[in-house]
């Protein structure tokens, strides 16, 4: 492992992380206290974001043109909620590793990319279920934005073996029901082979992760916020990889 992957690593997981990862899904629960944070592997993270954003956008990042509205609400609130560290001078924010992003209001989840620590998912209800009409995911685990892209929550979950129909309708209405200003939470822990944090993978290509003596443990906090529009929310995800003890 080089030393940029070691500064990507975290020392350890938070203790209520973990306790949310050992429960059933969908095991969400109200944030107490701040939504967005940053952490320990910010800079690390923030370099390997934009190098993805510069060299392969098309990998990790898409905007449906109906999600745009719901994407620069997404921004709004954002900036709101910057942690401490950050600093906004109109339409640039300097981060806390030293770096200024100049906000696009007509690519806003490209801007939050560029200084957030998380990966955005924009879903939007269309009919009877939520629909992914935009994104910035820099560090997939074991899926690609391309297959999942204007798709429904259902299809989306295509090929994860516990995401059945009774999961399904409480994703679902968990979605439906989550208020502004109340987001929700939850949080997953998996064993991987290996540390990147970019691991793309197809779905047809089968799912090398979970095996009980891989060195590294993979986490997800995701965090569901109510946006603006009719039935819009953010899924924002923040990556956290440890060394297995």
């Amino acid at each position: 492992m080089d030393t940029s992957e070691e500064g990507i690593l975290h020392p350890h997981l938070p203790a209520d992380q973990l306790d949310r990862a050992a429960a059933r899904l969908p095991s969400m629960q109200p944030v107490r206290g701040p939504w967005l944070r940053t952490d320990e592997a910010y800079a690390a993270q923030m370099a390997e974001r934009r190098r993805l954003l510069d060299g392969r956008r098309r990998d990790v990042y898409r905007q449906c043109p109906e999600g745009l509205t719901a994407a620069r609400d997404f921004l709004t609130q954002a900036l709101d909620a910057l942690p401490e560290g950050f600093k906004t001078t109109g339409d640039t924010v300097l981060c806390p590793d030293g770096a200024d992003v100049a906000l696009d209001w007509n690519a806003p989840l490209l801007s939050v990319g560029r200084f957030l620590q998380q990966d955005v998912c924009i879903l939007q209800k269309q009919g009877d279920e939520h629909v992914l009409t935009g994104a910035v995911l820099c560090f997939p685990a074991s899926w690609t934005l391309a297959e999942k892209i204007g798709k429904p929550l259902t299809r989306i979950h295509t090929p994860v073996p516990d995401y059945d129909d009774a999961i399904a309708r409480r994703v679902q209405r968990l979605f439906d029901g989550v208020k502004r200003g109340q987001p929700m939470w939850r949080a997953n822990a998996l064993r991987y082979r290996d540390p990147a944090l970019f691991q793309p993978r197809a779905e047809a290509d089968q799912r090398p992760v979970g095996g009980p003596d891989d060195p590294f443990i993979r986490s997800e906090r995701q965090t569901v916020l109510r946006l603006g529009g009719e039935g819009a929310v953010a899924f924002i995800i923040h990556t956290m990889v440890v060394r297995a003890v």
